[in-house]
């Protein structure tokens, strides 16, 4: 196959775009897919400081690596959960790449300052990944506030947002179907939070990744073996075997019609935050999320009162 833009041998085939490319072709359609999210949702200006929420895995890395190279001042940020060796070894890649790139990695330890994730999601009764979702999701807000960043930046991809889309439709899950967007603005306490490689799938990553040499994990998280969002990509990459395009059809249309879908203007958040009466970090109830988990660490003499 040649190159779709010149007369070069392609090393990346993208069925979905019945194209392909060579290596200096692929790096610039990867990086034009990163500055058309960027640009259609106005995710950040130049002017902004951002906060790369970093896992040692491929997405991540490449997302911070995509971004510094474009110039915008990103930090990065990783949250030590205290999953054995998966954590050592995650952190270790996350911290050789910011060396790499000179940028400061802020490192949260979840696990030294609480416990770690596996035992709080047993004394919490709730799943290894919803109970990580909930850490995760406190510290990107709780850390971008009292640093001062504009940003919080995940690397969240297009089979990411398919699969979640998927799982939604299949749940009757309305409200979190109206909340899903590449773009979750600012409000009251919260800071914007933004995903620019949803236009690119995992496999366009990995080669992005791997023509960049960046040095990723490539272990998957063990809290994520059989959870559904990974049955919900399974059967999604089996459709796109048969039928290529389809990730990208179905996601990109849903964003296109999103607010025709939901035309009784309840597209956004209803309500504006309240503040926790615990942590003063932003929820819709009394208490946040992340103090009624730590609640149950509280209990068992496991952690101090009040958030490190």
């Amino acid at each position: 196959m040649k190159c779709r833009l010149c007369d070069s041998t392609a090393i990346a085939a993208l069925p979905r775009h019945n194209s392909g490319f060579c290596r200096t072709h692929f790096i610039e359609f990867f990086q034009k897919q990163v500055r058309k999210a960027i640009r259609k949702y106005a995710m950040f200006s130049r002017k902004d400081r951002l906060l790369v929420c970093v896992s040692g895995g491929k997405d991540s890395l490449t997302l911070w690596h995509v971004l510094n190279e474009s110039g915008y001042d990103t930090t990065g940020l990783y949250i030590d959960l205290g999953i054995g060796g998966y954590s050592r070894a995650s952190l270790e890649k996350a911290e050789s790449f910011a060396e790499g790139i000179k940028r400061e990695l802020i490192v949260v330890d979840f696990a030294r300052e609480y416990a770690d994730i596996k035992r709080l999601a047993a004394l919490s009764k709730r799943t290894d990944c919803s109970t990580c979702g909930v850490v995760k999701r406190y510290f990107f807000n709780r850390v971008a506030l009292e640093q001062g960043f504009d940003v919080v930046a995940t690397g969240h991809n297009l089979d990411d947002e398919a699969a979640r889309l998927l799982g939604n439709i299949l749940r009757w899950q309305i409200d979190l179907v109206r909340k899903q967007s590449p773009l979750l603005d600012s409000d009251e306490g919260l800071v914007k939070k933004v995903k620019p490689l949803f236009r690119l799938t995992e496999q366009e990553i990995a080669i992005y990744a791997f023509l960049n040499r960046i040095d990723y994990l490539r272990e998957e998280c063990p809290m994520s073996r059989g959870t559904t969002g990974l049955i919900y990509k399974d059967i999604l990459n089996r459709i796109e075997l048969e039928s290529p395009g389809t990730k990208h059809f179905f996601y990109f249309q849903f964003l296109e019609r999103r607010d025709d879908l939901f035309s009784d203007g309840a597209v956004e958040r209803k309500d504006r935050p309240s503040l926790c009466r615990r942590c003063g970090m932003p929820c819709s109830e009394q208490v946040c999320a992340f103090c009624r988990l730590t609640d149950y660490l509280k209990r068992s003499g496991q952690t101090p009162d009040e958030p490190a």
